[in-house]
Protein backbone atom coordinates (compact mmCIF):
# COMPACT_ATOMS: atom_id res chain seq x y z
CA UNK A 1 0.00 0.00 0.00
CA UNK A 2 1.14 3.11 -1.14
CA UNK A 3 1.47 6.28 1.60
CA UNK A 4 0.76 9.48 0.51
CA UNK A 5 2.73 12.02 1.94
CA UNK A 6 2.78 15.82 1.47
CA UNK A 7 5.64 17.91 2.57
CA UNK A 8 6.65 21.59 2.65
CA UNK A 9 9.84 22.62 2.63
CA UNK A 10 10.96 25.68 3.65
CA UNK A 11 14.16 26.36 1.93
CA UNK A 12 16.13 29.14 3.84
CA UNK A 13 12.69 31.07 5.25
CA UNK A 14 11.49 31.39 8.74
CA UNK A 15 12.97 32.70 11.81
CA UNK A 16 11.74 30.71 14.83
CA UNK A 17 8.89 33.61 15.55
CA UNK A 18 7.21 33.16 12.04
CA UNK A 19 8.03 29.32 12.78
CA UNK A 20 5.93 29.58 15.78
CA UNK A 21 3.46 32.10 13.95
CA UNK A 22 2.86 29.81 11.36
CA UNK A 23 1.62 26.68 13.56
CA UNK A 24 -0.86 28.48 15.18
CA UNK A 25 -2.33 29.29 11.87
CA UNK A 26 -1.80 25.95 10.58
CA UNK A 27 -2.83 23.48 13.14
CA UNK A 28 -6.14 23.97 13.45
CA UNK A 29 -6.72 22.94 9.51
CA UNK A 30 -5.86 19.53 10.29
CA UNK A 31 -8.61 18.48 12.69
CA UNK A 32 -10.61 16.87 9.84
CA UNK A 33 -7.16 15.91 7.54
CA UNK A 34 -7.41 12.56 6.27
CA UNK A 35 -5.63 10.22 9.05
CA UNK A 36 -3.99 7.89 5.96
CA UNK A 37 -1.97 11.33 5.12
CA UNK A 38 1.65 11.96 6.23
CA UNK A 39 1.71 15.50 6.72
CA UNK A 40 5.78 16.63 6.70
CA UNK A 41 7.62 20.02 7.85
CA UNK A 42 11.14 20.86 6.49
CA UNK A 43 11.83 23.99 8.20
CA UNK A 44 15.31 25.57 8.20
CA UNK A 45 18.09 24.18 10.73
CA UNK A 46 17.70 26.75 13.15
CA UNK A 47 13.64 26.07 13.72
CA UNK A 48 13.56 22.23 14.29
CA UNK A 49 14.50 21.96 17.79
CA UNK A 50 11.06 24.59 18.37
CA UNK A 51 9.69 22.76 15.65
CA UNK A 52 10.21 19.48 17.81
CA UNK A 53 8.50 20.77 20.75
CA UNK A 54 5.58 22.55 19.19
CA UNK A 55 4.83 19.88 16.98
CA UNK A 56 4.70 16.87 19.35
CA UNK A 57 1.53 15.12 19.78
CA UNK A 58 0.36 16.83 16.84
CA UNK A 59 -0.29 15.37 13.31
CA UNK A 60 2.83 16.56 11.68
CA UNK A 61 6.15 14.72 11.13
CA UNK A 62 9.36 16.99 11.18
CA UNK A 63 11.92 16.83 8.14
CA UNK A 64 14.90 18.24 7.55
CA UNK A 65 16.42 19.32 3.92
CA UNK A 66 19.41 17.51 4.30
CA UNK A 67 21.69 15.52 6.12
CA UNK A 68 25.84 14.27 5.91
CA UNK A 69 26.91 11.05 5.36
CA UNK A 70 29.43 10.77 8.49
CA UNK A 71 27.83 10.85 11.69
CA UNK A 72 30.68 13.40 12.99
CA UNK A 73 33.67 15.27 11.69
CA UNK A 74 35.36 18.31 10.21
CA UNK A 75 32.70 19.07 7.53
CA UNK A 76 31.70 22.79 8.44
CA UNK A 77 28.31 23.60 7.88
CA UNK A 78 26.96 20.59 7.33
CA UNK A 79 24.63 18.20 10.30
CA UNK A 80 24.78 14.48 10.72
CA UNK A 81 21.87 12.16 11.16
CA UNK A 82 22.07 11.83 14.79
CA UNK A 83 21.84 15.18 15.36
CA UNK A 84 18.41 15.04 13.55
CA UNK A 85 17.18 11.92 15.10
CA UNK A 86 18.01 13.50 18.57
CA UNK A 87 15.19 16.19 17.86
CA UNK A 88 12.57 13.91 16.65
CA UNK A 89 13.00 14.70 12.73
CA UNK A 90 11.50 11.45 10.69
CA UNK A 91 12.32 13.20 7.36
CA UNK A 92 14.81 14.43 5.03
CA UNK A 93 15.29 16.14 1.08
CA UNK A 94 18.24 14.48 -0.18
CA UNK A 95 19.54 15.52 -3.54
CA UNK A 96 16.83 18.90 -4.25
CA UNK A 97 17.78 20.79 -7.35
CA UNK A 98 19.34 23.43 -5.38
CA UNK A 99 21.57 21.43 -3.50
CA UNK A 100 22.59 19.92 -6.68
CA UNK A 101 22.79 23.33 -8.19
CA UNK A 102 24.29 25.45 -6.19
CA UNK A 103 26.65 23.15 -3.92
CA UNK A 104 27.82 21.00 -5.76
CA UNK A 105 25.72 17.71 -4.62
CA UNK A 106 26.47 14.80 -7.06
CA UNK A 107 24.83 11.62 -7.93
CA UNK A 108 27.09 9.80 -5.77
CA UNK A 109 27.10 12.49 -2.56
CA UNK A 110 23.39 11.65 -2.57
CA UNK A 111 23.74 7.93 -2.70
CA UNK A 112 26.25 8.64 0.56
CA UNK A 113 23.32 10.92 2.19
CA UNK A 114 20.51 8.20 1.68
CA UNK A 115 22.21 5.69 2.75
CA UNK A 116 23.79 7.74 6.08
CA UNK A 117 19.80 8.85 6.74
CA UNK A 118 18.07 5.38 6.78
CA UNK A 119 21.22 3.70 8.72
CA UNK A 120 20.07 6.32 11.51
CA UNK A 121 16.34 5.51 11.05
CA UNK A 122 15.14 8.92 9.06
CA UNK A 123 13.03 8.23 5.71
CA UNK A 124 14.76 10.29 2.61
CA UNK A 125 13.29 11.99 0.11
CA UNK A 126 15.39 11.50 -2.81
CA UNK A 127 14.42 14.29 -5.65
CA UNK A 128 15.30 13.93 -9.01
CA UNK A 129 14.38 15.94 -12.01
CA UNK A 130 15.55 17.59 -15.74
CA UNK A 131 15.99 21.31 -16.78
CA UNK A 132 14.41 23.37 -19.36
CA UNK A 133 17.44 22.38 -21.59
CA UNK A 134 17.25 18.66 -20.79
CA UNK A 135 13.76 18.33 -21.36
CA UNK A 136 13.80 20.77 -24.88
CA UNK A 137 16.61 17.99 -25.63
CA UNK A 138 14.38 15.39 -25.03
CA UNK A 139 16.63 13.86 -22.00
CA UNK A 140 14.43 13.96 -19.34
CA UNK A 141 14.02 9.68 -19.53
CA UNK A 142 17.62 9.18 -20.01
CA UNK A 143 18.81 11.88 -16.80
CA UNK A 144 16.19 10.71 -14.19
CA UNK A 145 17.06 6.90 -15.01
CA UNK A 146 20.78 7.95 -14.22
CA UNK A 147 19.96 10.17 -11.26
CA UNK A 148 17.85 7.00 -9.99
CA UNK A 149 20.41 4.22 -10.89
CA UNK A 150 23.34 5.66 -9.36
CA UNK A 151 21.41 7.58 -6.50
CA UNK A 152 20.15 4.41 -5.12
CA UNK A 153 22.96 2.19 -4.97
CA UNK A 154 22.37 -0.44 -2.04
CA UNK A 155 19.78 2.12 -1.02
CA UNK A 156 16.52 -0.09 1.20
CA UNK A 157 13.61 0.84 -0.76
CA UNK A 158 10.89 -0.21 1.75
CA UNK A 159 12.22 2.95 3.72
CA UNK A 160 12.59 5.82 0.89
CA UNK A 161 9.93 8.86 -0.70
CA UNK A 162 10.80 9.76 -4.13
CA UNK A 163 10.29 13.23 -5.09
CA UNK A 164 9.68 14.02 -9.24
CA UNK A 165 10.57 17.97 -9.22
CA UNK A 166 11.46 19.20 -12.67
CA UNK A 167 13.48 21.79 -12.44
CA UNK A 168 11.81 24.35 -14.77
CA UNK A 169 9.14 24.28 -12.93
CA UNK A 170 10.61 24.71 -9.20
CA UNK A 171 9.46 28.73 -8.07
CA UNK A 172 8.66 29.71 -11.88
CA UNK A 173 5.34 29.50 -11.70
CA UNK A 174 4.91 26.64 -14.91
CA UNK A 175 3.69 23.68 -13.36
CA UNK A 176 4.61 20.26 -15.33
CA UNK A 177 0.99 19.09 -16.63
CA UNK A 178 -0.41 16.73 -13.99
CA UNK A 179 -1.12 14.15 -16.85
CA UNK A 180 2.72 14.62 -17.73
CA UNK A 181 3.69 14.36 -14.36
CA UNK A 182 1.87 11.35 -14.07
CA UNK A 183 3.67 9.67 -17.20
CA UNK A 184 7.71 10.71 -15.79
CA UNK A 185 6.38 9.13 -12.17
CA UNK A 186 4.92 6.07 -13.79
CA UNK A 187 8.76 5.66 -15.36
CA UNK A 188 9.98 6.46 -11.92
CA UNK A 189 8.47 3.85 -10.28
CA UNK A 190 8.70 1.24 -13.45
CA UNK A 191 12.82 1.38 -12.27
CA UNK A 192 12.03 0.56 -8.29
CA UNK A 193 12.46 -3.18 -6.93
CA UNK A 194 9.52 -1.74 -4.81
CA UNK A 195 6.57 -1.06 -6.26
CA UNK A 196 4.87 0.71 -3.31
CA UNK A 197 7.63 3.75 -2.84
CA UNK A 198 5.70 6.84 -2.49
CA UNK A 199 6.40 9.26 -5.54
CA UNK A 200 5.41 12.80 -4.71
CA UNK A 201 5.52 15.56 -7.54
CA UNK A 202 6.99 19.21 -6.54
CA UNK A 203 7.04 22.10 -8.50
CA UNK A 204 4.84 24.72 -8.39
CA UNK A 205 1.75 23.19 -6.06
CA UNK A 206 -0.78 25.42 -5.40
CA UNK A 207 -3.81 24.86 -3.69
CA UNK A 208 -5.36 25.24 -7.36
CA UNK A 209 -3.61 22.50 -8.86
CA UNK A 210 -3.37 20.03 -5.82
CA UNK A 211 -6.55 18.35 -6.57
CA UNK A 212 -5.87 17.73 -10.24
CA UNK A 213 -2.11 16.56 -9.20
CA UNK A 214 -3.55 14.71 -6.89
CA UNK A 215 -5.98 13.16 -8.76
CA UNK A 216 -3.22 11.20 -10.89
CA UNK A 217 -3.22 7.18 -10.65
CA UNK A 218 1.15 7.65 -10.05
CA UNK A 219 1.13 10.11 -7.86
CA UNK A 220 1.05 9.54 -4.11
CA UNK A 221 1.66 13.05 -2.52
CA UNK A 222 3.47 16.59 -3.20
CA UNK A 223 7.14 18.70 -2.14
CA UNK A 224 5.90 22.06 -1.68
CA UNK A 225 8.01 24.81 -1.80
CA UNK A 226 6.91 28.48 -1.56
CA UNK A 227 2.89 27.48 -1.17
CA UNK A 228 4.53 25.89 2.01
CA UNK A 229 5.39 29.20 3.38
CA UNK A 230 1.57 30.76 4.04
CA UNK A 231 -0.69 28.28 6.83
CA UNK A 232 -3.27 28.90 4.95
CA UNK A 233 -2.14 27.96 1.71
CA UNK A 234 -0.76 24.58 3.00
CA UNK A 235 -3.85 23.77 4.64
CA UNK A 236 -5.63 23.79 1.18
CA UNK A 237 -3.17 21.72 -0.31
CA UNK A 238 -2.93 19.36 2.66
CA UNK A 239 -6.58 19.12 2.64
CA UNK A 240 -6.97 18.53 -1.44
CA UNK A 241 -10.38 17.04 -2.29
Amino acid sequence: MRKIVIAGNWKMFKTQAESSEFLNGFLPHLEDTPSAREVVLCPPFTDLSLLSKSLHGSRVNLGAQNVHWEENGAYTGEIAAPMLTELGVRYVIVGHSERRQYFGETDATVNLRLKAAQKYGLTPILCVGETKQQRDEKKTEKLISNQLEKGLVDVDQTNLVIAYEPIWAIGTGETCEAKEANRVIGLIRSQLTNPNVTIQYGGSVKPNNIDEIMAQPEIDGALVGGASLEADSFAKIVNYQ
